[in-house]
């Protein structure tokens, strides 16, 4: 016992806590003394890296914008400036946000192809468009190609349905962006200012359609052409291609759609996939078509649905014929 309180003692004893304590500091200067050294070294090929970064990084937004961009969003508060204070609550800056995002889809993601954009009429236009996709991506990726495609820029007013009104955060999202409730009085106060407005006439019935009827169009309502008619507004026909594969959608649950206050509860099975929330990167193909204009009464109620029903067949024609043109959904 006394022994091995001998060999405590000389383990805790003052010299030995000496020996140990001369050890530790210059162990530890010897690593400080390394790792400032391997920092140094490391500083100039950290910050290059990040020059590197921070170029590729100004190149990519540079080409996925333009060099105009700024430019562009300086028509656009002109375009807001010269109209006086928006009626719905257009935003030029929260716009500029969303082009951002958007232009990534656009340029990037969907690697989008646009037609037709040279035939656009100066002033008020009504676009009206097939509509598709599950959720309202075409309209943000038609408004995109307006605002980067077309010199000088162009800024769409897209008619959204009624029921985006009862949902908190996005109603008020969408008109910081210019979208407006789908109602007539809405549509002929923008076409009154002089405003290019697009229209989906098949509603929720088109961007809800099951995968077995993509590209089929659906029955349009006839608002839009009762519009054009009374204003004397061009109406320029669009086709959206890649919007319908998407998202595939099996069918809808109608008792689901009645319970939450929506339109269509689609059943999507690739949203149950890591990762397949986001829409699968098929490539769009937009097909501006030649302008069409309507002067007949619109109190002639068989004249207005003969006119409707023209404008869906262009459309449709326009559709069948991108669809075939196309090598493929995701090429």
């Amino acid at each position: 016992m006394s022994a091995g309180r001998e060999q405590d003692d000389d383990v805790d004893s003052p010299a030995s806590r000496s020996e140990f304590s001369g050890v530790e500091p210059g162990l530890g200067s010897a690593v400080a003394e390394v790792a400032r050294a391997a920092a140094d070294e490391a500083r100039p090929l950290f910050a290059r890296a990040w020059r590197g970064l921070r170029g590729r990084v100004e190149e990519l937004t540079r080409s996925t914008l333009g060099d105009d961009f700024e430019d562009r969003v300086h028509e656009l508060r002109l375009h807001v400036e010269r109209r006086g204070e928006d009626p719905f609550g257009l935003d030029p800056e929260v716009a500029r946000q969303a082009v951002k995002v958007c232009a990534f889809f656009h340029r990037l993601y969907f690697r989008t192809e646009v037609h037709g954009l040279e035939l656009l009429p100066r002033g008020r236009v009504l676009l009206v468009a097939n509509h598709s996709g599950q959720i309202p991506i075409d309209a943000a990726i038609v408004g995109t190609a307006l605002f980067l495609d077309v010199t000088p820029p162009r800024f769409m007013r897209a008619m959204v349905d009624r029921w985006t009104e009862n949902l908190p955060l996005v109603s008020t999202f969408f008109s910081r962006v210019g979208q407006v409730v789908g109602d007539p009085d809405n549509a002929r106060l923008l076409l009154e200012r002089e405003e290019l407005i697009v229209t989906f006439p098949e509603g929720a019935r088109g961007i809800s359609k099951p995968f077995g009827r993509r590209y089929r169009l659906e029955e349009f309502g006839t608002g839009f052409m009762r519009l054009a008619m009374e204003l004397d507004v061009p109406i320029v026909p669009v086709a959206v291609i890649g919007a319908e594969e998407q998202y595939i959608n099996l069918g809808n649950l109608n008792w689901a759609a009645r319970a939450l206050k929506m339109p269509a509860f689609p059943v999507l099975p690739q949203v149950l996939i890591p990762g397949g929330q986001m829409p699968l990167p098929t490539r769009y193909r937009l097909y501006f078509g030649e302008p069409m204009r309507f002067s007949e009464a619109r109190d002639d109620e068989d004249r207005v649905r003969q006119c409707t029903e023209l404008v869906r067949e262009t459309i449709q024609s326009m559709v069948d014929a991108g669809v075939r043109k196309r090598r493929g959904v995701f090429f």
